[in-house]
């Protein structure tokens, strides 16, 4: 130790003591703790997989193949240049519905697109073009020109004898993510929800299952793999999940999607009658649908249904539609929902309230015109 000639401790020496002092307490903990050797933690033993782990790990690998991502793009124009740009505008999900390169997909997702891509399970991207949709069903049908190879159509299932607690799947592409499974069950049925039209969608499937932007157009499945609906919308506050999705049920599919294929658009029967909206209806305080027009030669002027009048100032009201084929009806909505369940060339009764009075009449569905 430093000492001074007189024997003292120097202040040179105390402060160097201070020091070491100080570099000793400020070390890092981990070097002042004492280290045993340690090897890693045995593996516990899993056992096999649960029943339904497997069932889901093989519909997964089972319908993977069928599923697709769709990419939308939009072309703007640069404001300094005028040059036309394309620029991504939005994502979804679809599912191969035949072997002829046709992919279904909701028509919201595609609506506004300039250009659509889609992308397979393998990653292989192919221009689509739209050949057929119906708005109001939110539905629509895209063309691939993929081999025949990448082409494995989705198994198609059933919804008339769907049950509320039943197990049912959603895959999709959620945020733009490769695809992914989320599981649920069937929360209720007979769901209504607005298209994009703003027509009102009946009979839709309610799911808890995860639905999030981007899996739109995407498979609804059941347990065994089959596909019962087309994933639509989600009921949220902040755009996200929330545990409340419907989806589009797969007899509906199955109707309309022929039709997109064959015809473009969704062909739909007819009374050849102009209706009033609910407003004028609900302000009139008429119980039913009031006609308002009827076309020369179509179904209803042919059974005699009186339209409204106008002589001079006085306005003659006309027949109104209080049911057809024994359902009631208070909209055009339920009228045109009604009309969906028959097909153009289809005898219908039609009950109208004529003077007070009830009156069925016999009608022949005809084609209804846009």
């Amino acid at each position: 130790m430093l000492k001074s000639s007189s024997g003292k401790v120097s202040p040179l020496a105390i402060l160097v003591l201070i020091l070491v002092g100080l570099w000793l307490l400020f070390q890092p903990i981990q070097n002042r703790v004492f280290r045993p050797a340690a090897e890693p933690r045995a593996v516990t033993a899993r056992g096999d997989l649960a029943e339904d782990e497997k069932n889901t790990i093989e519909l997964f690998k089972n319908i993977s193949p069928s599923v697709v991502y769709i990419t939308t793009i939009a072309v703007r124009r640069n404001m300094f240049s005028l040059n036309a740009v394309e620029i991504p505008q939005g994502t979804g999900s679809g599912f191969i519905w035949d072997g002829s390169g046709r992919v279904v997909t909701n028509y919201h997702v595609i609506s506004d697109a300039n250009r659509i891509e889609v992308t397979m399970a393998g990653h292989s991207t192919w221009k689509a073009v739209l050949i057929g949709a119906a708005p109001d069903k939110d539905l629509a049908v895209l063309q691939i020109d993929a081999p025949a190879h990448l082409l494995r159509p989705i198994p198609v299932g059933e919804s008339t004898d769907l049950q509320v607690g039943q197990k049912v799947f959603a895959v999709g592409n959620p945020f733009g993510l490769d695809q992914t499974i989320t599981s649920g069950i069937i929360s209720a049925l007979g769901r209504e929800i607005k298209a994009i039209t703003g027509r009102t969608i009946r009979d839709m499937i309610q799911t808890d299952a995860a639905i999030n932007p981007g899996n739109s157009g995407g498979p609804l499945l059941d347990s065994a793999g089959r596909l019962i609906g087309v994933n639509t919308a989600i009921f949220s506050p902040s755009g996200a999940y929330a545990g409340i999705g419907f989806a589009v049920p797969v007899s509906e599919v199955n109707r309309v999607v022929p039709q997109l294929i064959s015809k473009g658009r969704l062909v739909r029967p007819g009374i050849g009658a102009s209706l009033a909206d609910a407003r004028l209806v609900k302000r009139l305080g008429i119980d039913g649908v009031l006609v308002l027009g009827v076309e020369q030669g179509g179904p209803a002027h042919q059974a005699g249904i009186r339209p409204t009048k106008q002589y001079g100032n006085e306005v003659v009201l006309g027949d109104i539609i209080t049911d057809i084929g024994g359902k009631k009806v208070q909209s055009y909505d339920d009228i045109r929902t009604e009309l969906e369940r028959h097909a153009v060339g289809d005898e219908v009764v039609v009950t109208i309230l004529r003077d007070g009075k009830s009156i069925d009449l016999r009608l022949r569905l005809s084609v209804l015109s846009d």
